[in-house]
C-alpha cells in the first residue's frame, strides 16, 4: 500500500470511529473521493479543530490532507474547508439514500458535494449552491466529472419550484428560511446551524411530517454566519426559539470557526 493510500485509510478509520458513522456508503464515499482534487495545489495551510493558527505543510504531498484538519481556502479571510469529522457526522445524521435529491447551500470548493454525489448515486441529484462567485466557478470546475451534481452561484434563497429530500446548510443563520421548509418533500430533512451574533449555536435537523415539522437539536457548533438577503439580527421570538433548541443539544461543544462556505 502506498503512503497516500495508507493515509487515506487511516483518515476514514479515524472519522468513522470518532463519529460512529453508521452508513457504510458514507464511509466508502470518504474513502474514494480525493480531498486534494478540491483544493488549490499545495503546500497548504492547515489547522486542527482546536488550533488558533495555521501551519504550513512541508510540501505538496496530498498525504498531509488526510487528517481531521481544516484547510485554508483564503487564510487572510479565515475562510476554511469544513472539518471532515463534523460534516461526516452531520451527513450521517441525515440518512441520505440512493436516488435522493439533495440541496446543498454553501458548497465551497465542492469536496462534500462529491461525497454527497456518491451517496445519492446515478439516480439521485445534488444541487450545490455557493454565494461566492469565484468559489462557485472553481467548484463547478472541480465537480465537472460528477454528472449528478449541478453547481449554481446563488445565496440559496431563490428556490421557487425547488423540491428536495435533503437540504444541508453549511453556514449559520438565525432561523430556517421559509423557502427551505417549503422545498422539503414529505419526510424530507433540513439540517441548518442556528446561530447568534457570536457565531455560536446549535445544528438543528428539521423533518417534514404529515402535519407540520419536527425539530431535533443535533450538535452544538461555532460557525461562520451565512450571507445573502434576509440575514438579519435575531428578533426576540427567534432568539427564544434558538435558546430552547440549543438547550436540548446534549452533545459536546465544538470550538469550530470556519468560513463560508464551509466545505471545500
Amino acid at each position: 500500500m502506498s503512503d497516500l493510500a495508507a493515509a487515506r485509510a487511516r483518515y476514514v478509520e479515524l472519522i468513522a470511529r470518532r463519529e460512529r458513522i453508521s452508513s457504510k456508503r458514507l464511509i466508502d464515499a470518504l474513502a474514494t473521493v480525493p480531498r486534494e482534487d478540491f483544493l488549490a495545489r499545495g503546500p497548504w495551510r492547515i489547522k486542527s479543530e482546536a488550533a488558533r493558527s495555521y501551519r504550513l505543510t512541508p510540501d505538496a504531498d496530498p498525504v498531509h490532507l488526510y487528517d481531521n484538519v481544516l484547510v485554508a481556502i483564503d487564510a487572510r479571510r479565515k475562510l476554511d474547508t469544513g472539518l471532515p469529522s463534523l460534516w461526516a457526522h452531520l451527513i450521517d445524521v441525515l440518512d441520505i439514500k440512493e436516488g435522493d435529491r439533495v440541496l446543498q447551500i454553501g458548497c465551497g470548493l465542492g469536496y462534500f458535494s462529491a461525497v454527497l454525489s456518491k451517496l445519492v448515486g446515478p439516480k439521485g441529484r445534488v444541487h450545490a449552491i455557493e454565494c461566492d462567485e469565484r468559489l462557485a466557478s472553481r467548484a463547478a470546475s472541480f465537480l465537472h466529472a460528477y454528472a449528478n451534481v449541478d453547481v449554481d452561484h446563488s445565496d440559496g434563497r431563490d428556490l421557487i419550484g425547488e423540491v428536495a429530500d435533503v437540504i444541508i446548510v453549511h453556514a449559520g443563520f438565525p432561523h430556517p428560511h421559509p423557502l427551505w421548509l417549503q422545498a422539503l418533500r414529505p419526510r424530507g430533512r433540513l439540517l441548518v446551524p442556528l446561530t447568534q451574533r457570536d457565531r455560536e449555536g446549535a445544528v438543528i435537523k428539521i423533518t417534514r411530517r404529515a402535519k407540520g415539522f419536527e425539530a431535533e437539536a443535533v450538535q452544538q457548533i461555532r460557525i461562520f454566519p451565512g450571507q445573502g438577503r434576509g440575514v438579519t439580527a435575531l428578533d426576540d421570538r427567534v432568539a427564544d426559539w434558538w435558546q430552547r433548541a440549543a438547550a436540548l443539544a446534549p452533545l459536546r461543544f465544538r470550538g469550530l470557526e470556519q468560513g463560508l462556505p464551509s466545505d471545500g
